[in-house]
């Protein structure tokens, strides 16, 4: 008989688990699985492509694109793998904490898909950019420096939607890390952890955007490096360790 259908049978360790609680155990998998994959993409994207081709300077950020199309491509390509994982992490959260708080975890699965959906927005606005330097002929009424501008604005705008879905996130996430803190699942440091670190990311994303001078200040080392440890450390927990039956847990 498969587990789904039955109530009650006996985990590895010889106690006694529910068919929710393994399904809770499996998808909890699949979270420190979604969130490991995720890194290593991101980075690549966000931060060695864009490092690479992306200066202050539009002509010159224009003539890295036109030169090296293949990298930027497969930044567009890394972040769109990134964030079908988001998609893929948001679900299996939201499976292994409702039973904590449904209503939250309802809210929090909004909060992160509305991030996501914003991001994706922000890759297509990338394949626009790609599209005003192509060099196709229905672009011969513009010469190449108003084109630069116009490329250099669109990655800008990218800039600033990540701002507007950082901010989202950090609605989102202090709400999942909440529920993790509530169901005892994971360690309580742990949990605390995530809470801080992802309300600092919404803290420092709304500070931003009323005072972008910060950024000078508080730069992403600062801000992202928490909920980038938090992450990293949550999945290898989560795929390594896994949860314990809610039956099992103190705040069950």
């Amino acid at each position: 008989m498969a587990i789904d259908d039955n109530p009650l049978f006996h985990d590895q360790s010889g106690g006694t688990m529910t068919a929710p609680d393994a399904i809770e155990r499996r998808w909890a998998r699949v979270v420190g699985f979604s969130y490991i994959f995720a890194l290593l993409p991101s980075i690549f994207a966000e931060f060695y492509v864009s490092d690479r081709l992306v200066s202050d300077n539009a002509i010159v950020t224009a003539q890295n694109i036109i030169a090296h199309e293949r990298l930027f491509r497969l930044g567009l390509a890394s972040n769109l793998l990134v964030f079908a994982a988001d998609v893929v992490l948001v679900t299996a959260l939201y499976i292994v904490l409702e039973r904590v708080n449904r209503r939250l975890a309802l809210l929090a699965v909004f909060f992160r898909l509305i991030e996501t959906t914003i991001l994706i927005v922000a890759v297509l606005n990338d394949f626009y950019v790609l599209r005003l330097l192509s060099g196709a002929s229905y672009l011969t009424t513009m010469n190449s420096d108003e084109l630069a501008t116009l490329a250099r604005v669109s990655i800008g705008a990218h800039s600033s939607a990540y701002g507007v879905a950082l901010l989202l996130f950090g609605f989102g996430s202090p709400l999942f890390c909440y529920l993790w803190l509530k169901s005892g699942y994971i360690p309580i440091p742990l949990a605390v952890w995530g809470l801080l670190a992802s309300a600092w990311i919404g803290v420092c994303s709304f500070a931003f955007i009323v005072f972008p001078d910060l950024r000078q200040m508080i730069t992403i080392g600062y801000y992202g490096g928490p909920i980038f440890l938090f992450e990293l450390t949550i999945g290898f927990w989560l795929l390594i360790k896994g949860v314990r039956p809610r039956a099992l847990t103190s705040s069950a």
